[in-house]
């Protein structure tokens, strides 16, 4: 296995904190790791109290935010993967989020 493969395994989430900008997340090795929320649209668009009710998936390995039923995994953060969610599906959530809003 190599080494990276086995840094991406043995990492855990601790932490996370959402800025106006900017997605932080701690984990367990001590590592901080910050992401644009440009990245991650739904945060982007997402209010402070959504932004702030997160809970951990995969024993640590990812993160979950139910109001925005976003999920980020800790190995896509250490690779620099942004979100990987179509413009179609976000125009769609969006639109759905509106309506609720009404």
């Amino acid at each position: 296995m190599s080494t990276l493969v086995t840094e991406i395994a043995s990492a855990k989430v601790t932490r996370v904190a959402v800025a106006d900008e900017t997605l932080v997340v701690y984990l367990g090795d001590g590592r901080t790791i910050s992401a644009p929320l440009t990245w991650y649209p739904r945060l982007l668009n997402a209010s402070s109290q959504e932004r702030a009710r997160w809970r951990l998936i995969g024993a640590g390995h990812g993160i979950h935010w139910p109001d925005l039923d976003e999920d980020i995994s800790v190995e896509n953060l250490l690779l620099g993967r942004p979100s990987g969610e179509s413009e179609q599906s976000l125009r769609r959530w969006l639109s759905e989020r509106e309506k609720h809003n009404r």
